[in-house]
């Protein structure tokens, strides 16, 4: 497939067909609404597409095999650094494989923690997607309106964790300290602001009649396209396929939970997008039926120095802000993995580009490409 692809390299564009009738384009790989170093070749017939063909590889950093060569503590916050607005989720999904290969019972307290970083870290990821969604279609202000509920979340991150972006708080058998004293104020005070402003969004953006002329009927996947290319999360769960984890396979504490699995059957680049505001509002949810029930007692289990997980193969899978984040660990019995394989939910949705951009507009590919959600560096990893 590489070597049928013509990559231009005198100019960004080429006639390419016979008749002259077809143009070959590149799209990155730098270029501002690619949110990554993503190279796309398109083929066009005027303005309509014919072809989307991605090229990766520009960020590969051999991930997997620089976790095969650190301990199983160690290993776990390289992850943070795939899906870096997913980092705790990254770093939960990790601490969990290597918990179920201990059979180490996590502490129930140390659950609700977890659950409430990872809800803040899906909130955050949202509205930063939101922000940046609007502005690459043309909204501008949006941006500023989603970073302002973003910050109060890192902020809070911050004081408990240490960092705002790549946090590296959970560890096998619970997250490395306790709580900051002003975590429960602070999350409630967030919850207080999202709940004013998040009718603003839909003011802005969700019910603006030009964001909806851009977004509806563009970028159609069918259910059975999203089953047969493994899309999960947002982009699956738009064109009415369940696949959320947290519902399917509970882990942690969420089977106690009350929530809903968000679901439209639209298919389209607007029903991707209101998946993802009506998910924030669950995460909300979520975190309201918590903040109060923080249970007492120990915030980490009690385990090794040096960890080591029996010969064996052991596999965990959880729900990120992008879908289905899967941890694969094969065991020699060593202090080290043998071989890590993760599934990451940002290959297969980055798969149906090609799919859900034929026959419409150069114009509206930025659109579609935004409601993927796509982060890069969880793709080419």
């Amino acid at each position: 497939m590489y070597r049928e692809t013509q990559i231009l390299n005198d100019s960004t564009a080429q006639l390419a067909g016979p008749d002259g009738s077809d143009m070959v384009i590149n799209v990155g790989p730098q270029h501002p609404a690619t949110h990554g170093v993503l190279h796309l070749v398109i083929t066009l017939s005027g303005e309509t597409i014919k072809k989307v063909e991605p090229h990766l590889g520009y960020i590969h950093r051999s991930i997997e095999k620089m976790c095969e060569s650190l301990s199983y503590r160690q290993f776990i916050y390289v992850t943070s650094r795939m899906d870096y607005l997913s980092a705790h989720i990254n770093n939960h999904a990790c601490a969990l494989c290597v918990e179920k290969g201990l059979q180490v019972e996590v502490p129930p307290r140390a659950q609700v923690i977890r659950v409430l970083m990872d809800e803040l870290t899906r909130i955050a990821s949202h509205e930063l997607w939101w922000g940046a969604m609007a502005m690459d279609i043309g909204a501008f202000t949006p941006f500023f309106h989603a970073f302002r509920e973003r910050e109060s979340i890192n902020d809070i991150m911050e004081e408990t964790c240490g960092a705002r972006l790549t946090m590296n708080y959970m560890v096998p058998g619970g997250v490395m300290h306790d709580l900051h004293p002003n975590f429960q104020q602070r999350v409630k005070d967030f919850l207080q602001l999202y709940k004013r402003k998040v009718s603003e969004y839909d003011e802005l953006v969700t019910g603006n009649v030009i964001f909806q002329s851009r977004m509806k009927n563009v970028g159609v996947l069918s259910a059975d396209d999203a089953v047969s290319y493994g899309c999960t999360g947002p982009v699956a769960r738009g064109s009415g396929v369940s696949c959320d984890i947290r519902k399917l396979h509970p882990y942690e504490i969420y089977d106690k939970l009350e929530f809903d699995e968000v679901l439209e059957t639209g298919g389209d680049s607007f029903a991707r997008y209101m998946v993802r505001i009506r998910e924030m509002n669950q995460s909300i949810k979520i975190i309201e039926q918590l903040i109060d029930n923080i249970p007492e007692g120990e915030f980490q289990a009690k385990t090794k120095a040096v960890l080591k997980l029996p010969k064996g193969e052991f596999y965990t899978r959880v729900e990120t802000a992008r879908g289905e984040l899967g941890v694969y660990i094969l065991s020699e019995g060593g202090t080290t993995p043998y071989r890590i394989k993760f599934r990451s939910p940002g290959f297969s949705n980055l798969s149906v580009l090609d799919t859900i951009a034929r026959g419409g507009k150069i114009g509206d590919l930025i659109a579609m490409m935004g409601t993927l959600d796509l982060v890069i560096p969880d793709i080419d990893r």
